[in-house]
């Protein structure tokens, strides 16, 4: 490695670093990695410090963990007094790399300033480098080279090219008002003193990063843009600010006036180069998905129809729909679409169509080519389609019939967006009839008798979008298509997705047919069982289709038999777990199900008794006299039955709360069918106290559903519509008849549970597939080497406990949510105490901390300060839960536990020895206690 004579091992030895970094990212090994390369970088040669330098930027998350930073920073430092030059770039450039942690330096700063003056052009670049770094970390850096920097820049003696790299440095002077705005009088001067188009296009480039950053200059920064853009007759400095006006544009469509838009959109309509009005209408689209739009047509002179397609942006947008440029005409359909969406003004009703006919032109021009720019031009023009759907509900029939007559005649790369559009817009709503089915299945068939990659993706889509329009059971026929589609041109991973795709839709008898048929084609035991447990649920799930409704008895047996799948699916389930891929919230969910379906099947049988036998004809005298309610259901409520029943399902409800809070890594539409099980739970529980146990005080207000939320799957919607039907019986039974008699409330009752299982459960995403992933590690110290061993600690002295964290993540970071903090939660319980039994207040036997930190760069760190009063064993558990953007607490863990074992201190325990002797305390003794009281 590193101590050996060869140059290619010792090279070789320092590019693994960032891989070790990787693997165990705690300051302990990041510290002494890094002054093990500092001390390689000054002694080695100028290779060798190259190398050093490529592992520093590529760790630079790790640099605030180095402990040592300033013996790290004086062995590379010794470096910069060489007299070679390039030994003093490459450490420039190091210095450079650490700015972030060494921002106040004055040595490095004037080893900068120095550097800028040398003759050798390698090391004043590098000077440059380290300069521009330094800017954005430190105020005072900034501050003391902007005149240093500006001299140079208008020097007579600097080369043009140096100004060039000059000038980026200047978009760091952002750190005060009086900075920025010197950098900005002198960007003013170079803008209009060198007019060539190097130094027009990196000044204006500058000008808009400083603008950005400072934040106060936008307006005229966009002004500024948008006057070279009209008069500038240079194509390469109008695609700069084009360029930067996007960048704005993303980073602040507040800024954006109405004068601003409709100069960008005059400028697009006169302009003769497609490549700048595609630029244009590509800034005018991001805008026009943004609060610049609404500002734009609230300030608009004049509401009536006329005057609104007469407006310039509108006019832009209709006469590029149909441009033979297919970008231009997609971000033409964006902007109107995106009008459509945003205003709902009664007057922009005719840009609607106008929309719809765009969109359908760019359907069937894209989906006959498949090159990747009219891939790309689909999937925008798609995108359109739905958000138009989901705000214009009333368009939906002709965008769907539009899609499916071209279906036919599109190439297999269009035919997979067009599914999954179709499969998008019938999961809202429920525009897919039966009648359609007939055309799919002809193409379903059709498609089936090739194998290339593609077909097999469509063949997988197309049976969503058949899963989705079939809302009720399949057909026999259908299925019987499916399956030999499958097994004529198939592999096992198309008919294993299908399948998936089934148990999401609720589709589960050909979701089980699947599943057997694939359990032979697995290549390792693990696979074996989960696609075991995965028939089992379906088959589970199936038996609940044939529930009706006041038939209890079939429908115990049918949730008997449910269970009874269940169970096997569940050991299957366990099976198929690892070490690596414990399947925690799939085995959470199916035993929640469990347990549900067993509180049902409970609530059914309470009430069937309840039939065998009733109340006696005077009980509701008897409930009236006694002041006890219960009274009227007779001998079952004494056994609290109903009692036990509405606990379990508010017990349910908890836990299914906690499998949410527990699910950082889920997908919204997990969590929502999580939500969804939990309010049926708490449902049920509402309905018995309602109609039984205590009908005064149960209130409705807070169960009643807000019809204004958007339902985003047709599980969600069957689920709403029996949540709303079994609220207005139990309230309209509630009005007629109080009280309740008992056999109404049990009719209610029992319809109401099979109400909600004829409602198909819908296995979501997150059951098979996890596309975020996101785990916490964490190192405590002090830690024993042995885990079970305790550390020892005095009953006088304080454990002062420091708790690092790590956040690691899967491929794609935050694709749901982020973390913004986490929360850690240190807890102390005694164990076994030793020594004599005093009574101990009850505040000295446990410690109870809580504490947020922000992790920075995935890393962070705190102290928590414990006391051991009592003398014993003492049990520490950290957990850590994650606070997430919006402020929502998930409890991902993970949880730590460490021993520690308080001592009772030494001249405690000689004066304790002493007194059990009968001997006097010492005059020294004596003495150390009265000292030791200050």
């Amino acid at each position: 490695g590193l101590r050996s004579g060869k140059l290619g091992e010792q090279c070789e030895a320092v590019v693994r670093f960032p891989r070790l970094f990787q693997k165990y990212p705690f300051p302990i090994l990041i510290n002494s990695a890094f002054l093990k390369l500092a001390d390689v970088f000054r002694v080695g040669n100028n290779f060798l410090r190259l190398c050093v330098l490529k592992v520093t930027q590529q760790s630079e998350k790790h640099l605030e963990k180095i402990l040592n930073v300033d013996e790290f920073v004086k062995r590379v430092f010794s470096v910069i007094h060489s007299n070679d030059p390039v030994a003093r770039a490459i450490t420039l450039r190091m210095l450079g790399s650490m700015a972030s942690i060494i921002p106040e330096r004055k040595n490095a700063h004037h080893s900068i300033r120095q550097s800028l003056d040398s003759h050798d052009n390698v090391e004043v670049e590098a000077a440059i480098f380290a300069a521009a770094n330094f800017s954005a970390q430190s105020k005072d850096f900034a501050a003391g080279i902007c005149n240093k920097i500006s001299e140079m820049i208008q020097g007579l003696a600097t080369p043009v090219d140096l100004k060039l790299k000059l000038i980026p440095i200047l978009q760091h002077m952002h750190h005060d008002a009086s900075l920025a705005s010197s950098s900005r009088q002198l960007l003013q001067q170079l803008v209009t003193s060198y007019p060539s188009t190097k130094m027009v296009i990196v000044t204006l480039h500058t000008f808009t990063l400083l603008a950005a950053s400072s934040l106060v200059d936008i307006p005229k920064q966009i002004q500024l843009l948008l006057q070279y853009l009209k008069n500038d007759p240079r194509k390469a400095v109008k695609r700069l600010a084009i360029q930067d006006l996007k960048l704005l544009a993303n980073k602040t469509p507040h800024t954006w006036s109405r004068e601003n838009i409709q100069a960008l959109c005059e400028s697009a309509l006169h302009t003769p180069y497609d490549s700048l009005k595609l630029g244009m209408l590509s800034v005018l689209s991001t805008l026009s998905g943004t609060i610049a739009i609404k500002q734009y047509f609230s300030s608009a002179p004049g509401t009536a129809a006329t005057t609104v397609r007469s407006l310039d942006l509108v006019k832009l947008a209709q006469e590029c729909c149909y441009h033979n440029n297919r970008g231009i005409a997609a971000h033409g359909v964006r902007i109107l679409t995106n009008i459509s969406a945003s205003c709902q003004e009664k007057d922009l009703l005719p840009l609607e169509q106008d929309a719809v006919f765009g969109l359908e032109a760019l359907l069937v021009l894209c989906s006959q080519d498949d090159s990747p720019g009219a891939q790309a031009t689909l999937k925008i023009t798609l995108t359109c389609m739905v958000k138009l759907v989901k705000c214009r509900p009333h368009l939906s029939q002709s965008v769907v019939e539009s899609l499916l007559t071209q279906l036919h005649s599109a190439q297999d790369a269009a035919r997979i967006l067009m599914c999954h559009c179709l499969a998008a817009i019938a999961m809202q709503l429920p525009v897919l009839a039966d009648g359609m089915l007939g055309d799919l299945m002809d193409l379903y068939k059709l498609i089936g008798q090739s194998a290339t990659d593609k077909k097999q993706e469509l063949l997988v889509s197309l049976a969503t979008v058949i899963f989705v329009s079939s809302q009720k059971a399949l057909s026999s026929e259908i299925k019987t298509v499916i399956k030999q589609q499958l097994e004529n041109a198939s592999n096992g991973w198309t008919a294993y997705r299908i399948a998936r795709q089934a148990s999401r839709m609720g589709n589960h008898d050909m979701a089980r047919e699947l599943y057997q048929s694939l359990l032979t084609q697995v290549a390792s035991e693990h696979f074996y069982f989960w696609l075991n447990s995965l028939k089992e649920f379906s088959h589970a799930e199936q038996c609940l289709t044939g529930l009706q409704e006041d038939n209890y008895s079939s429908a115990l047996s049918c949730i008997a038999e449910a269970l009874k799948s269940y169970h096997k699916g569940i050991a299957s389930l366990t099976a198929a777990s690892t070490p690596l891929n414990p399947l925690s919230f799939q085995c959470g969910f199916v035993k929640l199900r469990i347990d549900l379906l067993q509180a049902f099947s409970q609530l059914i049988c309470t009430c069937n008794s309840l039939k065998t036998s009733p109340p006696p004809a005077i009980a509701t005298t008897i409930a009236m006299t006694s002041g006890n309610d219960l009274q009227r259901c007779g001998r079952i409520s004494n056994q609290a039955g109903m009692k036990h029943s509405m606990e379990e399902f508010r017990n349910l409800a908890t836990r299914y709360g906690d499998l949410y809070q527990s699910s950082f890594d889920a997908d919204s539409a997990t969590l929502r069918n999580v939500e969804l099980q939990q309010q049926s739970c708490l449902l049920i529980s509402h309905a018995i106290e309602a109609l039984i146990l205590d009908p005064e005080s149960a209130s409705f207000q807070e169960y009643s559903s807000n019809g204004t939320a958007q339902v985003e799957s047709e599980y969600e919607r069957r689920m709403m519509s029996v949540f709303n039907h079994v609220l207005e019986e139990v309230e309209s039974l509630n009005r007629k008849y109080a009280p309740v008699s008992y056999l109404a409330s049990n009719t209610c009752l029992c319809n109401a549970v099979i109400a909600l299982l004829k409602v198909p459960l819908s296995f979501q995403r997150y059951f098979f597939q996890k596309l975020q992933s996101t785990s916490i590690k964490l190192a405590l110290s002090p830690s024993p080497r042995n885990p079970a061993e305790p550390i020892a600690v005095q009953n006088n002295q304080q454990l002062a406990l420091k708790v690092e964290g790590v956040v690691q993540h899967g491929s794609k970071p935050g694709l749901f949510r982020k973390i913004q903090s986490v929360c850690l939660n240190v807890s102390s319980v005694l164990q076994s105490k030793s020594g004599q039994d005093y009574k101990i207040p009850i505040d000295n036997m446990t410690n109870e901390m809580e504490q947020r930190v922000e992790p920075h760069n995935d890393y962070f760190s705190t102290q928590f300060l414990l006391n051991f009063v009592i003398l014993g064993t003492h049990n520490i558990t950290v957990e850590s839960s994650v606070i997430d953007s919006n402020g929502i607490v998930w409890k991902t863990g993970p949880k730590t536990t460490i021993f520690v074992k308080s001592l009772e201190d030494p001249y405690s325990q000689q004066v304790r020895l002493q007194q059990q002797q009968g001997q006097p305390p010492s005059q020294q003794q004596q003495q150390r206690t009265a000292y030791s009281r200050f």
